[in-house]
């Protein structure tokens, strides 16, 4: 494997001055490296911005993180919670995780699905997956507008092989794509990755293109190919527009066929609110699952835990099962997603009332999430993030020539400025060559 710049950086200093330390790492040891260049380093440059639009965070338009009062209310809680977890998760939390798949995905009806394992946050999730279906050198498919972290979960973590397909076509989702993806892939096991709502660009498939990706994935599965669908949930909810498939794709492919695996990779970071306590689940299906298979998966996955962190985090569980008890939780929930929503409709106005924006740059799909990305026309999108930071006190992040904005954590009524100073930042550039 081609090691990174930045890990080729590490090593080298590693190895400077006669020092042997370099040779007692293993050839993973050896290619990993922490992203300072991605997400995480360019979030850091911009974190005395007025207007932040980095980090995939959400927070109120004072700049407080926004939270469910139902959840801060349940941190009182007493001395079990300084207990351990079980590898598998706190029994009472898995069954009302998976109680809430099913109600907010109602056309599984009665589709038999495991009970979910508690990991680490949803990262943690996708590298569990990624210990149990990917050898290294094995394919992961994906489109190639994606969530830098992948990278370190599969490529460098597995030492598997990222895939990509065209992402959009003609405004939506390309389902062409994906199929003509797994028609290429020479593997009879084939590795899905889909994320929706996607991280960068905040769009998920409508009904009729969900229908369709199932379909896809169905005719590879019985065509004879061992198919695993991991679905990256990590922003699941967070629909803002009609005609947008408001459930997972895991409804869709639970019960598809013997030869496909849904995997749903999720948790509350997103969903409700809870960045830093670091909680998700795993959950599995697939047509004729047995209560014996599903388990032997359920043990599989908390195999993976145990040998990585012992187990989850035993106090945040105990807050969220508490949480997922009070009268209060839907009706907070419902408050939040306003607020989101709400941005979202003003994103939608200033970019309808603004013609002249369509000079300057071109906006990605989007429908959902936290994040809408735009695309420079005729100007180089990191020489943008940088006078963005440098000129108008704006931070943003730049992914595959793209400009994501986190609105999620832009102040309402920054947003129009927002738009304003990404505007008069390209227009400068593209006036003065």
């Amino acid at each position: 494997m081609t090691l990174h710049p930045l890990a080729q950086a590490l090593n080298q200093d590693l190895s400077a001055e006669g020092c042997s330390i370099l040779d007692t790492l293993s050839s993973q040891g050896k290619a990993i490296f922490f992203p300072s260049k991605g997400i995480l380093g360019q979030g850091a440059e911009a974190k005395d911005a007025a207007i932040n639009a980095t980090i995939g965070t959400a927070l109120e338009d004072d700049g407080s993180a926004l939270t469910l009062p139902c959840i801060q209310k349940s941190m009182n809680l007493n001395k079990s919670s300084f207990l351990y977890a079980p590898s598998f998760g706190d029994p009472k939390l898995r069954e009302a995780w998976k109680a809430q798949i099913q109600k907010k995905c109602p056309s599984l009806g009665n589709t038999k699905i495991s009970n979910p394992v508690v990991t680490a946050a949803l990262t943690h999730a996708l590298s569990c997956a990624a210990y149990l279906f990917l050898d290294p050198g094995d394919e992961i498919i994906m489109p190639d507008l994606y969530w830098d972290n992948y990278e370190l979960v599969f490529e460098n973590g597995r030492g598997a092989k990222i895939k990509t397909f065209n992402t959009f076509v003609n405004g939506g989702f390309d389902v062409e794509a994906l199929r003509s993806a797994l028609q290429n892939s020479k593997s009879s096991k084939k590795v899905v990755l889909l994320n929706f709502p996607n991280n960068p660009t905040g769009y998920t498939a409508t009904d009729e293109e969900a229908s369709a990706i199932a379909k896809v994935l169905k005719e590879s599965a019985d065509a004879g190919n061992s198919v695993v669908a991991l679905l990256d949930d990590a922003y699941f909810g967070l629909v803002y527009e009609q005609g947008v498939y408001k459930e997972s794709l895991f409804s869709k492919l639970a019960d598809s066929s013997p030869n496909l695996l849904a995997v749903k990779l999720d948790g509350p970071t997103k969903e409700d609110y809870v960045w830093g306590f670091r909680v998700g689940f795993v959950t599995f299906a697939f047509k004729g699952a047995t209560d014996a298979q599903l388990k032997a998966l359920e043990n599989k996955i908390a195999g993976v835990v145990r040998g990585n962190i012992s187990n989850a985090p035993s106090i945040s569980q105990k807050i969220l099962l508490a949480a997922y008890t009070c009268n209060e939780y839907e009706v907070e929930k419902k408050e939040k997603y306003a607020t989101l929503k709400k941005r979202y409709d003003i994103i939608k106005e200033v970019l309808a009332s603004h013609p002249e924006y369509k000079k300057t740059f071109t906006p990605m799909p989007f429908n959902s999430g936290y994040f809408m990305c735009i695309r420079p026309i005729g100007i180089d999108a990191e020489t943008i993030r940088k006078d963005l930071i440098a000129n108008y006190s704006t931070g943003v992040i730049v992914l595959s020539g793209l400009i994501r904005l986190a609105f999620s954590a832009v102040p309402t009524d920054k947003i129009p400025l927002l738009f304003d100073n990404i505007y008069n930042a390209i227009s400068k550039r593209q006036n003065h060559g």
